[in-house]
């Protein structure tokens, strides 16, 4: 670890959040998602693993800097699961906000707080399998149970940029009739309550530690909140770096991005590199 060269942003505004989160690794925090992001994205999210070099180079820089979040819509045990976070003594600043934000694991003493889910996602769930029996069945589609929200992925259909299309639409109604919002990902269609997503998660995570400078990473739609954030943040003062885990499904993010990594084999180089240089050893 520690022989990657760190990666120069493409604008000013990443160049100056760098420099300075370089300057005061002690006031930065460094924003994840998890899927995309620090593991890859499977047909099956249950086998979803963050990448073996993770926690390695999370280890090392977690120390350095104010904080780590992971921010995901997993719920929040299943990422410190499948993140391999806890029982990580150099982890103990890393934080894990699941479902956007609505609960919270803090690897300093295991502990976790996670609200019951709200009853229009039950009810959601309930009518499910009849919505999508009437536009053509479930085959080869996978819905992974969020707890405080459900989502439908189309990657392993026939045909699944057509299944996705097909579903937006009856997925969008189903939501409204109880009260959620869709929020749409990589061949995947989530169903959740509205008030919180990653921009509100980060932008009240970053009050809180009154951190100085932040480096957030993400892979898709919903990473576009947390990257609105931080470009507001940025207007009133905060130093931040924007970077996107590069794939051939989503650009919006590398078209906002300040910097564009190879997937999560290049977050992994990234934060490994970014602890090298942080540290004054």
């Amino acid at each position: 670890m520690g022989s990657h060269p760190l990666p120069e942003p493409t604008t000013a505004a990443g160049r100056e959040g760098l420099t300075a989160l370089l300057e005061r690794p002690g006031g930065a925090v460094v924003g994840l998602d998890f899927d995309g992001t620090l593991a890859e994205i499977v047909p099956d999210p249950d086998q979803a693993r963050a990448h073996p070099g993770a926690v390695p180079a999370l280890s090392r820089l977690a120390p350095l800097v104010r904080s780590v979040a992971v921010i995901t819509g997993r719920p929040a045990r299943i990422a410190v699961d499948y993140g391999g976070f806890a029982g990580v003594g150099e982890l103990a600043g890393l934080v894990v906000l699941g479902a956007y934000g609505a609960e919270r694991w803090d690897a300093a003493d295991g502990g976790l707080t996670a609200p019951a889910p709200p009853p229009g996602v039950a009810a959601a769930k309930a009518e499910l399998p009849a919505v999508l029996e009437a536009h053509g069945g479930g085959r080869g589609l996978w819905t992974e149970d969020k707890g405080r929200a459900f989502a439908v992925h189309t990657r392993r259909a026939d045909d699944p940029h057509a299944a996705f299309e097909r579903l937006r639409d009856p997925l969008h109604a189903l939501a409204e009739r109880h009260g959620l919002i869709v929020e749409p990902g990589r061949l995947v269609l989530e169903l959740r309550p509205s008030g919180m997503d990653k921009g509100v998660a980060l932008t009240e995570y970053l009050r809180a530690t009154g951190a100085e400078t932040v480096l957030y990473a993400g892979d898709d739609l919903g990473d576009l909140a947390a990257f609105a954030a931080v470009e507001k943040l940025r207007e009133e003062g905060l130093r931040g770096v924007l970077v996107c885990s590069g794939s051939t499904e989503v650009t919006e993010l590398a078209a906002r991005a300040d910097l564009v990594v190879d997937g999560p084999a290049g977050v992994v180089a990234l934060l490994d590199s970014l602890a090298t240089a942080a540290d004054p050893a």
